[in-house]
Parts: structure tokens; C-alpha cells; sequence
């Protein structure tokens, strides 16, 4: 009778060891990302977070969520409307630290991953007007005191901020600019092109992704310049923004001889400090050992490894998320 109970006991503990581990291992998510507009680079990284998540735990869905961006995404984050968001290093910066547009310190944000850190701010001219203002060099628009019509990216836009930055760290600020006789405009990217073509401004200075369509294009229109950002302008907007440098490298365009020095934003993803610690696990190992699925969405996203998605430091990571990359030796 002894034998019989302990083989029924057994048979159960079995049976519920069975029972339990394919449940584990056949975890399903079912998560929102908010992004930007639909169908920019930041979709796809949508695509690859929910192809990478779906590698790892098979029937998950990661749904990519159309937002006005990293600002947007911060309020979207703190307030539980989505469960993951792209933020730019600098916005992420100025929400934890209560500023501009921020009213005060951010407290709910945590890190999951680093995405890319290449979308460097390029100071791209009309070669005609470098050459008659003798501009070689972002510093060099306030030493001649050239009249140049700059686009910068919508206000509101981390990109249109950081290129004020560079510019008032130059010395060119816009009331400056508009004393010499020229003018900041602010315009979307997809129209800044449009706008140089047609002779109506002389640089563009915004965040882009090195041979951009956008500048392949534009290159093909006119002929440009691309001026490097000295080491103390650079200094000083790194600090104010606490983001990176960033070197183009000789060869990036056929129209640049030598390397050019400017500085870069970060796109990074975000989970609330709240967030269910088992999901964040399973996410951020996916993200690790299914990185292919992001490194595949597009070819700009090439350089990503699993060194750089452990690599923050604006904003702590999530425990979960730490836990994951020191145990495979990223931190």
C-alpha cells in the first residue's frame, strides 16, 4: 500500500513538472511601442523589437504605436499608455532632470536597451555659399558673420534643440544670424531638401543617418559642403545635452575629403521602473540573443551588437534588464 501511494505521489509530481515547464518556456506577450510617424526607421526597429521577442517567445506581439516622438514618448511612458517607447538620449536627459519642456523631473523611466547612437547632427551647406562666406566650420558662420538661412528641425524636435545648441555654442545664436542678415527656419525634414533645392535657405543642420537618402538626393540637385563642429562647440552641447561625438568618416560622401567632427543622438528603448520584471527579462534576452532581428530591419542599423544595447548611461537600466546583461558579461 506504501509502494502504491508513493508511486501515485510521484506520478503527480511528474505530471505537474510537465505541466508547468512548457508554460514557462511558452510565455506570450503582447506589448505596444510607441515610436514616430509611420514608416520612418523607428517602425522598423518596431518590427525587429517584435521580431526579436518573437524569436525568443514564440506567438508574442510586439505593436508598433504611431507617436510624436521621443518628447511625446516620455508622457506616453509615465502615463501607462504604452508599454515600451523609443526616446532619444537627450530627451530622456532633460525629462528625469525637470527640463525645458519638461516642468518637472520625470521619475518613471528606466532603460532597456541602446538602439543605435549614428544619427549625427550634420551641418550640410551650398558649396557656393561656403565658399563666398570662407565657412569651413560651424564657428566659422559667427567669425565671418555670414547672412545664412538655417534650417533647423521642428521646435519641439530633440534635433531642433541640439542644433540651436550648436549654433549659440558657435556663436552664431539666431538673433545673431538675423543681425548679419540671414535666418533660422524650422522646418520637417522631408521639407528641408525641397527648401535647398529651390535656393531658399543655405544649410540644413539636423540629425541624420550618414548617406541619407534625403542628402544622396540633395547631392545629386547641388552641390554641398559638410562642415565639421569644433571640439569646444562640441563640449559644450555634449555637456548641456549629455549626448555623444561622433567622427563621419573620410568616404562617407563622395563630395567630403577627410573626416568630419560633429556630435550624435541616441535612440534608446524605454520601459516604465514598474514594469512586470519577468517581461523585461524575457524582452531584453530576446533582444540579446536574437539581435539579427534588429540588425536586419535596415541596413543603417548594421553596427548594432549586443555591446552597445548594454551601453546606457543617461537614465538607469531596468533591474531586470541589468541582471540579464551582466549575466552574459555586458556589464
Amino acid at each position: 500500500m506504501k509502494s502504491l501511494v508513493k508511486s501515485v505521489a510521484i506520478g503527480i509530481a511528474v505530471v505537474s513538472l510537465m505541466a508547468t515547464a512548457p508554460a514557462q518556456a511558452q510565455a506570450k506577450y503582447n506589448l505596444t511601442l510607441c515610436g514616430a510617424s509611420p514608416g520612418g526607421l523607428w517602425s522598423l526597429i518596431g518590427a525587429g523589437v517584435d521580431g526579436a521577442l518573437k524569436a525568443g517567445f514564440p506567438g508574442s506581439t510586439v505593436t508598433y504605436q504611431t507617436s510624436g516622438g521621443g518628447f511625446a514618448n516620455v508622457a506616453q511612458i509615465d502615463q501607462g499608455k504604452c508599454d515600451l517607447a523609443l526616446i532619444h538620449d537627450a530627451e530622456a536627459k532633460a525629462a528625469v532632470n525637470g527640463e525645458k519642456p519638461f516642468n518637472a523631473p520625470v521619475d518613471s523611466l528606466s532603460l532597456v536597451a541602446v538602439i543605435y547612437t549614428w544619427a549625427p547632427m550634420q551641418l550640410i551647406l551650398n558649396k557656393d555659399f561656403a565658399e563666398e562666406h570662407n565657412i569651413n566650420s560651424i564657428e566659422d558662420i559667427a567669425a565671418n558673420k555670414a547672412p545664412v538661412r538655417v534650417l533647423l528641425n521642428r521646435r519641439g524636435n530633440v534635433a531642433s534643440g541640439v542644433g540651436e545648441s550648436l549654433l549659440n555654442a558657435a556663436g552664431a545664436s539666431i538673433k545673431n544670424i538675423e543681425s548679419w542678415g540671414g535666418s533660422v527656419t524650422f522646418a520637417a525634414s522631408k521639407e528641408q531638401g525641397e527648401l535647398m533645392r529651390d535656393r531658399r535657405a543655405d544649410a540644413i543642420l539636423n540629425s541624420l543617418f550618414v548617406n541619407h537618402r534625403s542628402i544622396r538626393q540633395l547631392a545629386e540637385a547641388i552641390d554641398l559642403k559638410l562642415v565639421p563642429v569644433g571640439d569646444k562647440t562640441a563640449q559644450t552641447v555634449m555637456k548641456e545635452w549629455s549626448i555623444g561625438s561622433y567622427t563621419i568618416p573620410d568616404g562617407a560622401y563622395s563630395w567630403v575629403k577627410g573626416d568630419v567632427k560633429t556630435v550624435t543622438l541616441s535612440a534608446q528603448l524605454f520601459a516604465r521602473k514598474d514594469a512586470d520584471a519577468t517581461m523585461i527579462r524575457d524582452l531584453t534576452t530576446s533582444l540579446v540573443d536574437h539581435i539579427a532581428e534588429l540588425k536586419g530591419v535596415h541596413k543603417a542599423m548594421s553596427p548594432l551588437d549586443a555591446r552597445l544595447l548594454a551601453s546606457g548611461t543617461v537614465v538607469d537600466y531596468h533591474p531586470a534588464a541589468e541582471a540579464v546583461y551582466k549575466s552574459k558579461g555586458l556589464r
